[in-house]
């Protein structure tokens, strides 16, 4: 087998990637806003309800959580007579969100957190009400604080992928593994594989800092 066939098998596996990465940073999105606020939340239980899913998908492995997921949840929905068994996909997208956007979560809360207090002062003269305050002044001034961070997180994000191969779902990594067990041409598949990656990771830094420079753009446009 010549190394340029591996190219086809490989550009399956990418895609895959690219889709779980794609999936996973939006939603994670989602979470990390709604647990981010939720921390800062005058609630009590919404202020809990966000601190502990926080601090539990903060403090353990990515790989447990995945595998928990996969594997253990199935278990425990049988024991409770519930079918709670998920196809690959969605097990790998869910433990990827629900990890980044813990730590999402925390990028958020810091960037709500440093925004001026005379912003809120600002707020309450207009006689708006805190969600009011939140949604129309807060926010806006601290999303383009969050975005070299959130940058960050997604392409870290595109990397802790390659756990979802150990599920049998067939990422970049797990169709290089195929081909490399079959070949066992190890130089050149993790060649190619190290170099796809990167390049997966150029293309996505790039993105990030275009849409860092739009959201840049757009806060100066307001002011």
């Amino acid at each position: 087998m010549h190394w340029t066939e591996y190219f086809g098998p490989l550009m399956e596996g990418a895609w895959v990637t690219i889709q779980l990465t794609a999936y996973s940073t939006v939603f994670g999105a989602i979470l990390a806003f709604g647990a981010g606020i939720g921390k800062l939340s005058s609630n009590l239980a919404i202020r809990a309800i966000s601190i502990a899913y926080i601090e539990v998908f903060r403090g353990t492995s990515l790989l447990v959580q995945l595998f928990w997921l996969y594997f253990a949840l199935p278990l425990a929905g049988m024991a409770i007579g519930i079918d709670l068994r998920l196809p690959p996909v969605v097990a790998g997208v869910l433990a990827l969100s629900l990890n980044i956007g813990a730590y999402g979560a925390e990028v958020v809360r810091g960037a709500i957190a440093a925004v001026h207090k005379d912003q809120h002062e600002a707020g309450r003269a207009l006689n708006f009400t805190p969600r009011q305050t939140l949604r129309t002044i807060t926010i806006p001034q601290a999303i383009p604080e969050m975005m070299p961070s959130f940058g960050n997180l997604a392409v870290q994000n595109l990397k802790d992928t390659a756990l979802v191969s150990l599920i049998s779902l067939g990422d970049l990594t797990f169709r290089a593994e195929q081909i490399r067990n079959f070949t066992q041409d190890s130089t050149t598949i993790y060649s190619m594989l190290l170099v796809t990656y990167f390049g997966m990771a150029l293309v996505l830094t790039a993105m990030m800092r275009t849409l860092e420079a739009y959201v840049s753009r757009w806060r100066t446009a307001r002011s």
